[in-house]
């Protein structure tokens, strides 16, 4: 299967492109969408829908996983990163794509193996989950670990007998 991770950001949403077959993850690509600050913002959540579009159209992806937003000191930063959540929820929506959602302490716990890392130790355990990626920044390495959160849960859930 193949699964996009999402780190939803007005000026920059991360994404990651992964195929998990089974506990075997490989990296498929990874990038930044940016928007200008200079747009006004439904231009920008166009632009941000657009690219993801663009995404999902030339990947294909079977699942998709979203951090889920937690909340910042600047409310406005907390309300603008909540809109391009929106926009990533709804894109992934409109494609037929089912969205896991996950807290930023359960995706460092996945992938690091305890909820309180650090960025940089998730960057390393994603870069070593996935040798050979180029990651093309903070962003789009938490999205790859947002996407390889997403793989294990799927995973584990084949696993439990109903």
């Amino acid at each position: 299967m193949i699964i996009l991770g999402l780190d939803p950001g007005l000026a920059t949403t991360g994404w990651g492109l992964i195929a998990a077959d089974g506990n075997r993850l490989s990296h498929l690509a990874n990038g930044q969408i940016r928007t200008q600050t200079t747009m006004p913002l439904g231009a920008r959540l166009l632009a941000l829908d657009a690219a993801l579009t663009d995404l999902i159209l030339e990947y294909r992806p079977g699942g998709a996983a979203v951090e889920e937003v937690f909340v910042n000191v600047n409310p406005q930063s907390t309300l603008k990163l909540g809109q391009a959540r929106g926009v990533v929820l709804l894109n992934a929506a409109r494609s037929g794509i089912d969205v896991g959602e996950y807290a930023a302490r359960l995706v460092k716990k996945s992938v690091v193996g305890v909820g309180n890392a650090s960025k940089e130790q998730v960057h390393a355990m994603v870069a070593r989950l996935l040798p050979g990626a180029k990651i093309a920044g903070a962003d789009a390495a938490d999205a790859l670990a947002v996407a390889i959160t997403h793989a294990h849960h799927v995973a584990s859930a084949r696993r439990i007998p109903k």
